[in-house]
């Protein structure tokens, strides 16, 4: 019987996925959405068309609503960029333990790296592949409540005096290493070292001075020795920024950036991909030789995305990725916020209630496809919305 494909010409109700890896929390989202706990994990709400875990309407997975009528559906601009597929992939993350220590591929290397294991017949679904499309996975996480995690390599100097301060002898040569060579030559030896089996002893030194810390810079670290005993990321995340995120501040990663989420609830977006390397902090798929020919290895600074108020409640948050943007929308329950047509859209309301148009109430956890065919919509209600579309768009 032919699929029936709704009419692209109003917001659609979207049926969405929670995956339930270990990481996390098992009452965050339930606690959040006003849901019942299901006893286990309830880690990332997919909303998009990535075939992983796309979200449906009616019934129809979006992506195949998009593929049977671009135009209509994310708009002749975006088709034209990206191609008959939504750009972007829309989460909420609820982090109670670590992530994995990961980097993400650029688009040259994806594709590179999609091909070869294409060539070499791993079937996608398999615990070792790596790559599982041929697209980059830029990615920026909006935090809803207090949220922290790693991201980016700290200045050699500054990791070199924070490794002194654990009092291992050990670590000696990893510290003058740090302190004497050109900066993203010394990262990439002492990380490298640090991550390889004959490096064991000297962490399980390192793992123990940290389960034992008192200092304030180092506890973080301490957190993960305890929550990941023996990997061989607790003691490379030392060289990675701590950074901490209040409710609505946002974190771009870009590729290259080494980085692993810690705790904390946040909506995420990212180029619609899975490609996900990992060194540690995991007992999923660890490729460390692929990931350090991805690694970008010069220090920098945590990129923080700061949101631009347009003094109606609306903070737009515009990361330097063509694929997505993000605005959060502050609903006062008087008056309405118009969101322009023309670009494919998700609306996910995280509290108190969002109405698109007249008809189509959200509330927390709920979300909506606007697709690029409706000329605009007002978006009502009283409580907080967040608003998936993609990035060449600013508004």
């Amino acid at each position: 019987m032919p699929q029936h494909h709704p009419p692209a010409t109003a917001p659609m109700r979207l049926a969405t996925t929670i995956r339930p890896y270990d990481w996390g929390s098992v009452t965050a989202l339930p606690r959040l959405f006003g849901t019942e706990p299901t006893g286990q994990p309830q880690a990332e709400l997919w909303m998009g068309a990535h075939p992983g875990d796309p979200s449906t309407v009616d019934g129809v997975p979006l992506g195949d609503l998009i593929a049977h009528d671009p135009a209509a559906t994310l708009g002749t601009p975006t088709a034209d960029r990206f191609g008959p597929t939504l750009p972007y992939l829309f989460k909420v993350l609820a982090i109670e333990r670590p992530l994995s220590l990961q980097v993400h591929p650029t688009t040259e290397q994806a594709q590179a790296g999609y091909a070869d294991e294409n060539a070499r017949g791993i079937p996608i679904d398999d615990r070792t592949r790596t790559y599982k499309d041929a697209s980059h996975k830029p990615e920026m996480v909006c935090a809803l409540t207090a949220f922290h995690g790693l991201c980016g390599f700290r200045e050699p100097a500054a990791t070199a005096a924070l490794l002194d301060r654990l009092g291992v002898p050990a670590l000696r040569p990893w510290i003058d290493a740090l302190t004497t060579g050109a900066p993203a030559h010394a990262l990439r030896t002492v990380f490298a070292e640090m991550l390889g089996d004959a490096a064991r002893p000297v962490r399980d030194q390192a793992e123990r001075a940290l389960l034992d810390t008192r200092d304030d810079d180092l506890t973080v670290y301490g957190d993960l020795a305890r929550a990941c005993p023996g990997d061989p990321g607790v003691v490379a995340a030392l060289l990675l920024h701590h950074v901490r995120l209040r409710p609505g501040q946002a974190l771009y990663l870009g590729a290259g950036v080494p980085h692993a989420y810690l705790g904390g609830i946040g909506v995420e977006i990212m180029a619609s991909s899975d490609n996900v390397l990992r060194c540690g902090l995991t007992t999923k798929h660890v490729d460390v030789p692929e990931l350090l020919r991805v690694v970008g290895f010069d220090p920098s600074d945590p990129y923080l995305v700061e949101p631009a108020d347009d003094g109606s409640g609306a903070y737009d948050y515009l990361p330097p990725a063509p694929e997505f943007a993000l605005t959060r929308h502050e609903l006062t329950g008087e008056g309405a916020h118009t969101l322009p047509g023309g670009v494919p859209q998700i609306v996910l309301c995280v509290e108190g209630e969002a109405r698109l148009g007249d008809d189509l109430a959200l509330l927390p956890g709920e979300s909506a496809f606007v697709p690029a065919g409706v000329a605009s919509t007002r978006l009502s209600g009283k409580g907080v919305a967040y608003r998936a579309r993609p990035g060449a768009f600013t508004k």
